[in-house]
């Protein structure tokens, strides 16, 4: 082994610091990229050459070469933002974007997301973000695959609760025998007069296409102007403690069958409210719907209602016409048993002709109606239904659910933006543009929701910055810097050892 091979051995510490000025160099000029992830370089020597000696045979390194440069997938910091739809992932995991109409997936830290003209969820280059569509009830729905937003709106909602709690002036008196004999469909100014109930309430409800309906209940208590309830006979309930109520809506709204042309048109729900005579809270209801689809105006048609699965009296309006709408309304009181103790037999005539009202295990909740000596009033009113809406925002919270924000008030859940991890991370390949791919040493992805199965959290509103850490590249580049130096003295030097060599013969 002559003298020339340490020529070779100061090439090799050449290279290989020329390689490793290439890595600090792409480090520090991307200390600025999102989600960008920092490499290292390492060094190893080359297979040693045997040599004879005194006591021997010894061996002589033959000089450096790279061993390996790997990323460092260290977190780095959060920089906040004003854009909800940048996210950063707190601990393990990346995101996963595909190319569209392409099926390769790859991987990424930088979390720099917004939606496209054509609703995809995609990153700087186009490429979309992978997760799960989300129901009603916010459940994934089939497999990974393209967050895209197929519409802007959200569908309108029917109404199926009403729900009204009142208190009514304990000391009221009637206005009117009878509050379903005071009605009037046929009036199209005034279905029923101001003179003929004590107290009324409104609230609106939609039906299946989005339009807004007008429900009015109106109240009159039964005592001395109304021993009756209805036409000429003794109302078996205690006259002090009882309310009769009607649920109404617009007349020329009413499109069920049989009820067309009749005075009975726009009535969906007739009954009765019970007072606990102590405390002044509801103590029972009855309710009583004609469902018959023929002659509203005979009493005998008027049968109990059903109880919704809740154990609330519901009624069937229809709006649209051929779409049946059920409601159900809450007045503060459930029934534990969904029946009524008279097996739901009884009829509007029934009550009319003295036969004890049909009753069932009421159970008043925590905000229930009262009847306190104060002014009638509304105390609380809501109901489910909603028109459609156009979104308005979006937001994506730590699990990764994106919930879209609707003008109709709907926060309704989307997407679950979906996440990936590998056996050995450090082996992806690094295809530029902050995106890696898997390969047979990284292994498969394993994928799952955030805050799942060792995959981390997302932070919204915030984006990954370069985990490059400019004072260490500066101290890397100084060291390497003087390996490189000390390399070209080696090879300057062993020049001169070969000119001495070269002179010896003169």
């Amino acid at each position: 082994m002559g003298i020339s091979s340490a020529l070779y051995s100061g090439i090799s510490g050449l290279t290989t610091m020329s390689e490793n000025m290439n890595v600090i160099g792409n480090n520090i000029a991307n200390v600025n990229t999102i989600g960008f992830k920092s490499s290292s370089a390492t060094f190893q020597d080359v297979l040693a050459q045997s040599v004879a000696t005194a006591s021997g045979t010894g061996q002589i390194g033959r000089g450096v070469q790279l061993g390996a440069i790997t990323p460092q997938f260290t977190e780095g910091s959060f920089e906040t933002t004003s854009n909800a739809t940048d996210l950063a992932i707190g601990g393990n995991g990346f995101f996963i974007v595909t190319p569209q109409n392409q099926t390769t997936q790859y991987y990424t830290r930088a979390g720099s997301f917004d939606f496209d003209s054509e609703g995809n969820f995609v990153n700087s280059a186009g490429d979309v973000v992978q997760g799960w569509a989300l129901d009603a009830n916010g459940n994934d729905v089939g497999t990974l695959g393209d967050i895209k937003l197929s519409t802007f709106t959200s569908p309108p909602s029917a109404t199926s609760q009403l729900t009204t709690i009142t208190n009514l002036d304990s000391t009221a008196t009637a206005d009117s025998n009878s509050l379903i004999a005071a009605w009037n469909g046929q009036d199209p100014t005034a279905p029923i007069a101001d003179t003929s109930y004590a107290y009324s309430t409104t609230q609106q409800v939609y039906d299946s296409q989005g339009n807004s309906h007008d429900i009015t209940i109106y109240y009159n208590p039964v005592n001395s102007k109304n021993t009756d309830y209805a036409a000429g006979t003794t109302d078996p309930t205690d006259p002090t403690n009882t309310w009769e109520y009607i649920v109404t809506c617009n007349p020329s709204e009413d499109l069920r069958a049989g009820f067309q042309g009749t005075a009975a048109q726009g009535i969906l729900m007739t009954g009765t409210l019970t007072y606990d005579p102590t405390t002044g809270d509801i103590s029972s209801v009855s309710a009583y719907t004609d469902d018959s689809g023929t002659a509203p105006d005979t009493a005998a048609n008027w049968t109990e209602s059903s109880f919704s699965s809740a154990g609330y009296p519901e009624t069937t309006a229809q709006f649209v016409s051929g779409v049946p709408q059920t409601i159900s309304l809450d007045m503060g009181i459930r029934s534990t048993s969904g029946e009524w103790s008279d097996g739901g037999t009884s009829t509007l005539a029934d009550v009319q002709g003295g036969t004890a009202l049909g009753t069932s295990d009421w159970q008043p909740e925590a905000q229930t109606s009262t009847q306190y000596a104060a002014s009638s009033s509304t105390t609380y009113q809501t109901q489910n239904g909603y028109a459609p809406g156009f979104l308005n925002s979006i937001s994506v919270d730590t699990d990764g659910i994106m919930t879209g924000s609707y003008s109709n008030g709907q926060d309704l859940k989307l997407f679950q933006i979906g996440l990936a991890k590998f056996n050995d991370e450090q082996a992806l390949t690094d295809v530029g543009n902050s995106l890696w791919s898997a390969n047979t040493q990284s292994g498969d992805p394993i994928t799952g929701q955030p805050n799942n199965t060792g995959l981390g959290n997302i932070s919204p509103d915030s984006l990954e910055q370069s985990n490059v850490d400019i004072a260490t590249e500066f101290v890397n580049m100084i060291t390497t810097q003087r390996g490189y130096e000390a390399n070209s003295k080696v090879i300057t030097t062993v020049d001169t050892m070969l000119s001495d060599l070269i002179n010896i013969i003169r």
